[in-house]
Order: C-alpha cells, then sequence, then structure tokens
C-alpha cells in the first residue's frame, strides 16, 4: 500500500513539474521578442533565401538544362513546392512561437529528432559558409589597385609554364584568374590527405568575418531587423549597376541569347525536373530550421501569406536578374577573346571567383566593378549566415534558457558561445588543403 502511495505521489509529483516547464515555456513564448516592424521579417526572409546560390547555382543551371525553356519545370516546382513549403513553415514558426526543435516536438514528440537534424545540418553549414565570405573579402581587399592582381600571369604565385592571359583551360594551360585563385587565395595542397599549413590571412579574415556576423545579430531581431535593411537591399543596387554596364559592352547581347534561348528537347529529360526541384528547395531555403526561427519571433496576427509571396517571388525574380547579369558578361568576355560561351561557363565557386573577375580585367574602370561586385557577395554571404546562426541560438534559448542564462547572464553571451564554437570548427577549412567536396555541398544544399 505504502509503495502505491508512493508511486501515485511520484507520478503526482512528475505531473506537476511537467505542468511547471510546460507553464514556464508558454510564458517564454508569449514574452518573446518580436520583429520591430513587419517589413523586417520580410527582408530578413529575402536575405536569408537570395543568395550566393541565386548568383551562381541559377545561371548555370538555366544554361545548361535549356536555358528558357528550364524557367517551365523551376515555375512548376516552385508553385507545387516551394511556395507552399514555404507558408507551412513560416506558419509553423508563428503559431507555436519556437525554434524547430521545439515546434516540431510539439506537432509530434517523434519529430523533434527532425528539428534537431535541421539545426545540426544549419550549424555545420554555418562553420564553412563563412569561408566563402572570408574569399569575398580577400578578392575584395585585393580589389583596391590597378591593374587587378589576376590580370596577367607576371605574379610570383604563377606557375608561367602553365599560365595563360586567356580564361579558357585545356591540360596544358590555365588561366590567371584560375592560378590567382589556386596559388594565390587557397595555396591548395595536391589532395585531401595534406592539410599544408595555415592560410594566416584567410585565418584573419575568418575572425573578421565571425566579428560581423557577431555584431549583426548579438542582440537579436530587434538589432537584426535594422541590419537587413541595409544588407537585404543593397546587392539589389549592385546587380543592377552592374547589369546597366554589361548590357552596354559590346557582344553582351549574345551572351543574354544564350542564357534566354530555350531549348525544348531537354524537358524530355528527368534530370532537368530534379534540377529544378532542388534549386526551389536550397535556394528558398527549405528544411534547415532558419525560417522556422525567424518567424517564431513574428506578432501572432502577421500576415503569413504575404511575406511567403514576398519572399518566395522576390527569390525567383532574382534568379532570373542574376542570370541576366552573369550571362552579359560572358558575351562580353566571348567577343573580346573570341571563343566559344561553352567554354567560359563555369559551375560553382570557379563562376564567381576565377570566371567573372576575369570579365573586370577587360571592362572600363575594372578595379570599381570588382569592388561591388565583391562587396554584393559579401552581403549576399552575410544574410544567409545570420539565419544559419540564428536557428542553434534560437533553439538553445527555447531549450536551455534559465539554464544558460544562469550561468551566462545575459543572450549576447549565448550568441557569442555559439559564433566561438562555429569558427574553432572553421578553422581547418582555412588551411591550404582545398574542401572541394565541403564547398559542393554548400553550393548544392544551401548556397542561398
Amino acid at each position: 500500500m505504502e509503495k502505491i502511495n508512493s508511486l501515485k505521489t511520484r507520478k503526482a509529483c512528475d505531473v506537476t513539474a511537467q505542468s511547471v516547464e510546460n507553464a514556464n515555456k508558454n510564458e517564454n513564448a508569449q514574452n518573446r521578442v518580436t520583429w520591430t516592424r513587419k517589413i523586417e521579417f520580410t527582408l530578413a526572409g529575402i536575405g536569408y533565401s537570395v543568395g550566393l546560390g541565386n548568383v551562381w547555382r541559377f545561371p548555370f543551371l538555366c544554361y545548361r538544362s535549356g536555358g528558357g525553356a528550364f524557367l517551365i519545370p523551376f515555375f512548376i516546382m516552385f508553385a507545387l513546392l516551394g511556395i507552399p513549403l514555404l507558408y507551412l513553415e513560416i506558419s509553423i514558426g508563428q503559431y507555436l512561437r519556437t525554434g524547430p526543435v521545439e515546434s516540431l516536438a510539439k506537432i509530434c514528440p517523434l519529430l523533434k529528432g527532425v528539428g534537431i537534424a535541421t539545426v545540426a545540418i544549419s550549424f555545420v553549414m554555418c562553420t564553412y559558409y563563412n569561408l566563402i565570405i572570408c574569399w569575398a573579402m580577400y578578392y575584395l581587399i585585393n580589389s583596391f589597385q590597378n591593374p587587378l592582381p589576376w590580370h596577367s600571369c607576371n605574379n610570383t604565385w604563377n606557375i608561367q609554364e602553365t599560365c595563360t592571359d586567356s580564361i579558357t583551360t585545356n591540360n596544358i594551360t590555365v588561366s590567371a584568374s584560375q592560378q590567382f585563385f589556386d596559388y594565390n587565395v587557397l595555396q591548395k595542397t595536391n589532395g585531401l590527405d595534406n592539410l599544408g599549413n595555415m592560410r594566416w590571412e584567410l585565418f584573419g579574415l575568418l575572425i573578421l568575418a565571425w566579428v560581423i556576423v557577431y555584431f549583426c545579430i548579438f542582440k537579436g531581431v530587434t538589432w537584426t531587423g535594422k541590419v537587413v535593411y541595409f544588407t537585404a537591399l543593397f546587392p539589389y543596387v549592385v546587380l543592377l549597376a552592374i547589369l546597366i554596364n554589361n548590357v552596354q559592352l559590346p557582344g553582351a547581347v549574345i551572351g543574354i541569347n544564350y542564357f534566354a534561348n530555350p531549348k525544348w528537347e531537354k524537358l524530355k529529360e528527368v534530370q532537368v525536373w530534379v534540377y529544378a526541384a532542388v534549386q526551389v528547395f536550397n535556394s528558398i531555403g527549405i528544411g534547415f530550421g532558419s525560417l522556422i526561427s525567424m518567424s517564431s519571433y513574428n506578432k501572432f496576427d502577421n500576415n503569413i501569406l504575404r511575406d511567403s509571396l514576398a519572399i518566395s517571388l522576390t527569390n525567383a525574380a532574382t534568379s532570373i536578374f542574376s542570370g541576366f547579369v552573369i550571362f552579359s558578361a560572358f558575351g562580353y568576355m566571348s567577343h573580346m577573346i573570341n571563343v566559344p560561351i561553352d567554354d567560359i561557363a563555369v559551375d560553382g565557386p570557379g563562376l564567381v571567383f576565377v570566371v567573372y573577375p576575369e570579365a573586370f580585367v577587360t571592362m572600363p574602370v575594372s578595379p570599381l566593378w570588382a569592388v561591388l561586385f565583391f562587396v554584393m557577395l559579401l552581403f549576399l554571404g552575410l544574410d544567409s549566415e545570420f539565419a544559419m546562426v540564428e536557428v542553434m541560438v534560437t533553439s538553445l534559448l527555447d531549450a536551455y534558457q534559465d539554464w544558460l542564462l544562469k550561468y551566462l547572464k545575459r543572450k549576447e553571451f549565448v550568441v557569442l558561445g555559439v559564433c566561438v564554437v562555429a569558427f574553432l570548427l572553421g578553422i581547418p577549412n582555412v588551411t591550404q588543403v582545398y574542401l572541394s567536396a565541403n564547398i559542393n555541398q554548400v553550393q548544392k544544399f544551401k548556397i542561398t
């Protein structure tokens, strides 16, 4: 009898403790900080979804998958998958007012592991996404000189026997721009088994990148909401300026026609439809927890449909706009050096860190355009980085806020701890070994 009473008492205590815990979580949700203005969440969502993938991945996919014909599967997938799932994620975050772990656990306890997985993926990605920001900063610093350092083969890092001023690459020669990326920026070793030495310039820029990220999010959404007014909108000013400059260059129309010309037979290939679906998921950033985290700071009556349409349609428009910017430059390069565009278009980091910088070499006032371009890349990367780091911060505070604030006292120190850990995990990325597998994963899974 005593055992039965003891078990009943213990069960009652457990229920009471659970009720208290749930009440505390509900109270924290009710007292949650919100975006100062509705437009701030919209801009933050646009900044997160519009990123490096719009500049380097979409134009190449469009070129490889039928040109203008690729837009048909892209917009079909966009309407059937992209917008509904974006609406779903924003709804979950705004209604439950918690990060992805707690939100999915509330919907179904079995989904808590899915929430943890999204947080883990976003955190791992943020540790090396900053590497691309480092590269952009490195190029930005080196753009303040005339001629640009990747202009010719007459530099200490060039291998004279294999270097050529032409952008075409074959088994014998490598362009000066490619050698700048390989032997000056990366100083890469001959394989993943050879870690090489620390690239101290990139190490310093990695610290600087994390300092910038920290001071943009350390005060929470009330501060980040002010930052995104500039970081989300400025890239469009630069893209527009570059496009206006590019379309005036000889051969630009050839590149634009190459980009937009439909190849209808490509629509018969299943892989083209797969590319469209993958691009929609990865470009918008569905399934990474960031949209749930950011929308959890919305007011309960925020217009979700309006934000979903604004974010998704702006993302799609930016992808198409970037295609015109990139391929107008390719047309100009094709005209200048008299090579087919087929020999110029490159996927992945090579597009924005090798091929496009080469275009600046022959443009009037080349350092100006190089500076603007890499500033744009910097802001595009930072917006996505904010969101990925915020996923971890939000999830930690949702689950362990009382415990963390008991020892760390302030949220700013929680953010600092997350940034420091991510920085430490990212140090191997700034050694001489070229982690191409990692960069390809960034490009494939969320270069947004």
